[in-house]
């Protein structure tokens, strides 16, 4: 089954070249469209798409309270992409806080946006995790966040549940944690779930900004 897409992004000619990229794999299909992140929700509802590619900046509804509405009303939602024109953007990390999946710079070329989408939609690495340490050092409250310690310390992750974590952090997928752990892929998976359920963590990007916040990984 191709991964099905829905482009959010009030640029017209955006949305026309993200569709072009995509449309031009045979495993990908883009299923709609929409100019505001007011309209996700009812056609997340009706087209139910594998990965939501979401402007960060709309004029109604951004993307990051689009992201953050959607994963409360919408039950099972997509993996959210959002696509954005500075890499370096408080809005982005914001953007990840509320629950997005990763970002995309709408410069990247043809093949980056093509395996950033199939990335999210796989949802076994972290997408740029050099990008998404950086935003970390830079906006997060990586000194001080009480909550996010507080997390951490209510999970009680084991010994190689936290090993697993750093290198989920430092971007390994599945496949490379099980080879620098000496341990099968479906054990790798198996950790990897019991982190994210531990965390309260929907994706791997939710529980790397948990673990950076509360001081358990270093971002810089």
């Amino acid at each position: 089954m191709p991964v099905t897409v829905l482009l959010v992004d009030d640029e017209p000619l955006v949305r026309a070249g993200l569709r072009a990229v995509l449309e031009a794999q045979p495993d990908i299909e883009v299923v709609g469209e929409a100019a505001d992140g007011a309209a996700v929700i009812p056609l997340v509802r009706r087209l139910r798409p594998d990965v939501v590619a979401m402007d960060v900046r709309m004029p109604l509804l951004d993307g990051i309270e689009a992201t953050r509405a959607l994963l409360r009303t919408v039950a099972d939602p997509p993996r959210i992409l959002v696509v954005t024109t500075f890499e370096n953007d408080e809005y982005v990390y914001e953007a990840l806080r509320a629950g997005a999946d990763g970002f995309l710079l709408k410069r990247a070329r043809p093949a980056e946006i093509v395996h950033a989408v199939r990335l999210i939609a796989e949802g076994e690495s972290l997408l740029f995790p050099a990008s998404v340490r950086q935003l970390a050092a830079e906006y997060g409250d990586t000194a001080g966040n009480r909550a996010a310690r507080a997390v951490l310390e209510r999970a009680r992750l084991t010994e190689r549940e936290a090993e697993v974590l750093r290198l989920m952090a430092r971007g390994l997928s599945n496949a490379e944690i099980a080879a620098r752990l000496v341990v099968g892929t479906e054990t790798v998976k198996s950790h990897v779930s019991a982190v994210l359920a531990k965390l309260g963590a929907r994706d791997r990007t939710q529980a790397v900004i948990a673990a950076y916040e509360s001081g358990f990984v270093a971002p810089g």
